[in-house]
């Protein structure tokens, strides 16, 4: 982080913070920080507003959305309640993130995009046939198609469904017969 500005762990800043370098926010900040270049939170910094940079890095908290035009990343032990918009996010595990995920301002893929007719670009399409069953290797010197059959991956059945009786509720007995 280079000509950047640090808030210090025992500061308070209760405003709006704006800037063109990086900054390194230890305390807490009640207001909107918006910078041109990096912005890290430490561990015990906090943000009560909205975080704007180049890249945001949090280990904190912040409340509020958070936006960046090239990263986002949270670290372990980072709280997020509010948006986070940018085009790579990255959320360790450890991290909460409360809000909208966004992955907006992309940049184009150079020259792996598929492109469909007239050269626009192909978009998903979901698999219309399912995929084929799973078929094991047959021994030696027999036919793999004759034994493929019996060799057919089974899927295992779904889990029984129990019925729960209501708080309070008595089950009846079953009269029998005889």
């Amino acid at each position: 982080m280079n000509q950047g500005s640090t808030i210090g762990r025992a500061t308070v800043v209760r405003g709006n913070v704006r800037g063109s370098g990086s900054l390194e926010i230890l305390g807490r900040v009640e207001g909107d920080v918006n910078v041109a270049g990096e912005i890290v939170l430490g561990d015990e910094g906090a943000v009560k507003g909205n975080v704007s940079g180049a890249v945001v890095t949090i280990s904190g908290a912040v409340q509020g959305d958070v936006r960046a035009s090239d990263s986002v990343l949270l670290e372990r032990g980072a709280r997020v309640v509010g948006d986070l918009t940018a085009p790579r996010i990255g959320i360790a595990e450890g991290a909460l993130a409360k809000g909208l995920v966004r992955t907006d301002g992309e940049p184009p893929l150079a020259s792996g995009r598929r492109t469909g007719a007239g050269g626009r670009p192909v978009a998903y399409a979901p698999r219309t046939q399912p995929l084929p069953a799973k078929v094991e290797a047959a021994p030696e010197g027999k036919d793999a198609a004759a034994e493929a059959p019996e060799k057919v991956a089974k899927a295992a059945p779904p889990p029984p469904v129990v019925p729960t009786l209501a708080k309070g509720a008595k089950a009846k007995k079953k009269k029998k017969d005889g």
